[in-house]
């Protein structure tokens, strides 16, 4: 069953508009992950993933990482549209966040962007933020979006979500 989209508000972007297969986009939009006073991440020069129903996951250079905070984390995944994904962990203020971060050392063709880009569950982390908004995350345990006032939903990964 497909849920009915909410009406986007001026200046929102309804997921339901996102495409799929989903797509990767080049953003300016100022990027901060911040865990026990270190600021692990801080970027204007992030790619963002979008696809139907999801609100938009972000990218973040290599180089605009902390350095010292990746460690490469067990495991592997494949996604069918960006490639095989590996896994890192955050080591920040005595924490350490496993498996937090994912990345594809070599994305498809037409994801090639994410390429020494990392992405990261919001959930984990003290504070996320997006232009300086701070970011709840996308609903239920799989998935990494970041939502925003700027996305209108509703958002798959909450029970009862995984047909749409």
């Amino acid at each position: 069953m497909r849920p009915i989209p909410d009406d986007p508000k001026p200046g929102q972007e309804s997921v339901w508009h996102y495409p799929r297969p989903a797509i990767a986009e080049r953003t300016e939009a100022h990027v901060v992950i911040e865990h026990r006073g270190l600021t692990i991440a801080d970027s204007h020069r992030t790619v963002r993933t979008l696809e139907t129903s999801h609100p938009p996951s972000y990218y973040i250079p290599v180089a605009d990482i902390a350095e010292g905070v990746l460690r490469r984390a067990p495991g592997r995944s494949l996604c069918e549209w960006k490639g095989a994904a590996v896994y890192w962990d955050v080591l920040a203020g005595g924490d350490v966040l496993a498996g937090v971060g994912w990345s594809y050392p070599e994305p498809t063709a037409a994801f090639r962007i994410l390429r020494d880009h990392v992405a990261f569950y919001p959930r984990p982390f003290d504070r996320c933020l997006v232009d300086g908004e701070v970011v709840r995350p996308q609903p239920g345990d799989f998935y990494g979006g970041w939502i925003t006032s700027r996305v209108a939903g509703p958002f798959k990964g909450a029970p009862g979500t995984m047909g749409w």
